[in-house]
């Protein structure tokens, strides 16, 4: 087929130019904006020049993807909030048995959170527990941050909603969650062992290494070192319980000033009360309008400040005492009423977790009996969000709408340019070399794909090449159709540990290792070392096992 006119090829393969070159490269000198913004650049300039209508450009907005993106991403802050990373965290330091043992761990339980947690997910909350038990036990963190990220992209190519090419894949394929979950399990596994493998062997006589005696007994994965991952409900301060002198000199504080510093202590507000209660029995009438000459205890001798003179027969406390007893009496009904709230949430919260959990389950039960992705996610969302009973803002603000935003002008800098006719034009000179029957042309496609997720990142490849794939497989038969499309998934996301540019898991991991206390730079070229043969092995054997 020949391309389109001039005028668009030129404008829409610039227009994508400038998507793609501030997606790779968030950060360039001449226009750092980020890759979100670019991506609106890059859409709102194949608009300007014609490329796309208006229409066209809102009609390339895939929104059951950006559905499917928006559920799993609240589901995920919900199970955070929930503390099921500071469970997995635990895992890594339970009854370890050395450094390998630890690195095995890492890879095991970073596949499979980041399968049904998203791998970006996984990676920002993981990586801050790898950090500190490879400093607390005095380990070098470059084997254990390389195992994380690099497991984390292996795991996620198991589910469909495991990275965001797979939810682009398992919305345009059509493909159930059990079917894409059954084809690319086995691949995934075994993936995971043999990258695990490659780690200890290039890491061995560095993960070799003994700890000393006096790391040994310590526990890594403490309360406080979760606190910056998870939400933490407020629960009302206390203080100390105060002695008499204290007391004296509060209460001397509230007769005079009529302001009295309640601090939610409930012996301190008893003490006070039982105080003034004993204050108020010793006012009493005396005739002549003088005070009893019995009353020389402390508490009267506290009281002739705040007393007026007696002229009358019978004294009445000064208005500041009662004043002060009623904000003390509010108090007392205050802290009461706020012990039976503190109830209520420990109750919440002993029912609200296991709730999370089985929301949870049952989404994935969904997903497997082969119920509308986006919707699916997006309900279990919203039943999170009621089953919390509270404002739903602070767990929605963790969402990134910038990723959907990104999204957004992805989709539509990528209709632009397959306006131009260009990917259709490149891929029908490949094509004949392409084909899935033959193991030539796998291998064929598998490097097309790894090179260009690379080049143009993984989510624009699959979006580029998915649809053009597919249809070049149905020629051949339904279930090389299918194939056609888990080989795109597998090779697409493994393709992420060829380099540290390669997914954003990668680059989440190196800069929450640089921001960390201990910053620790995770740099391209040590990346690459391990990740050149990790990607050739791990693609090659998981392309032998899809079917």
């Amino acid at each position: 087929m020949a391309l389109a006119s001039s005028v668009k090829v030129v404008l829409g393969s610039f227009a994508f130019a400038i998507f793609w070159v501030l997606a790779v490269f968030p950060a360039v000198p001449f226009l750092p904006i980020g890759r979100t913004a670019g991506s609106l650049l890059g859409a709102m300039l194949m608009v300007v020049f014609r490329v796309l209508t208006p229409d066209q450009a809102y009609e390339a907005i895939d929104l059951p993807i950006l559905g499917l993106l928006f559920g799993t991403m609240v589901v995920s802050v919900y199970l955070e909030k929930a503390d099921m990373f500071k469970y997995l965290g635990n895992l890594l330091s339970w009854k370890s048995k050395g450094p390998k043992d630890l690195l095995c761990r890492i890879c095991l339980i970073s596949a499979i959170s980041s399968a049904f947690f998203t791998n970006d997910t996984s990676c920002v909350v993981l990586t801050e527990f790898v950090l500190k038990i490879a400093w607390q036990h005095n380990l070098p963190p470059q084997p254990f941050l390389l195992a994380l990220a690099s497991s984390a992209n292996i795991g996620s190519s198991a589910t469909p909603i495991g990275n965001p090419q797979n939810l682009v894949i398992a919305v345009q394929s059509k493909i159930s969650f059990g079917s894409f979950l059954i084809g690319i399990l086995p691949a995934m596994l075994v993936g995971v062992v043999v990258n695990a493998l490659i780690l200890l062997s290039m890491y061995w006589r560095l993960l070799s290494i003994q700890k000393d005696e006096t790391d040994a007994a310590v526990d890594v994965v403490e309360e406080e070192g979760v606190d910056s991952h998870r939400f933490s409900p407020a629960t009302m301060s206390h203080v100390t319980s105060l002695d008499s002198q204290e007391c004296n000199s509060r209460l001397e504080t509230i007769n005079v000033q009529g302001s009295p510093n309640v601090h939610g202590n409930t012996g301190h507000v008893e003490t006070i009360r039982n105080r003034l209660s004993s204050n108020e029995n010793e006012i009493h009438r005396v005739p002549g309008g003088t005070l009893d000459s019995a009353g020389n205890s402390s508490a009267s001798k506290e009281l002739e400040n705040v007393v007026s003179p007696p002229k009358r027969e019978e004294i009445i406390p000064s208005k500041t005492v009662v004043r002060s007893m009623d904000r003390l009496r509010d108090a007392l009904s205050i802290e009461s009423s706020a012990g039976k709230e503190n109830l209520i949430i420990r109750w919440q919260r002993m029912l609200w977790k296991p709730c999370v959990y089985l929301i949870t389950i049952g989404m994935l039960i969904a997903l497997l009996m082969g119920l509308n992705l986006s919707w699916t996610t997006i309900t279990a969302a919203l039943a999170l969000v009621v089953l919390d009973f509270k404002d739903a803002r602070p767990c929605l603000e963790k969402v990134s709408y910038s990723l959907l935003i990104f999204f957004c002008g992805m989709f539509i800098s990528v209709a632009g340019f397959n306006k131009t006719e260009i990917p259709r034009t490149l891929w029908d000179l490949m094509a004949p070399y392409a084909r899935i029957d033959h193991v030539s042309g796998i291998a064929v496609l598998a490097i097309v794909i790894l090179g260009l997720s690379n080049l143009a990142s993984n989510v624009p490849t699959v979006l580029l090449l998915g649809a053009r794939v597919a249809a070049s497989a149905a020629a051949i038969s339904a279930a090389d159709k299918k194939k056609a499309w888990l080989i795109l998934a597998w090779v697409s996301t493994v393709a992420g540990n060829l380099s540290l540019l390669g997914s954003a898991a990668n680059l989440i991991v190196c800069e929450q290792a640089r921001k960390a206390p201990r910053g620790y730079n995770l740099s391209f070229w040590t990346h690459l070392k391990f990740g050149l043969p990790s990607t050739i092995i791990v693609t090659a054997i998981g392309l032998i096992l899809i079917r």
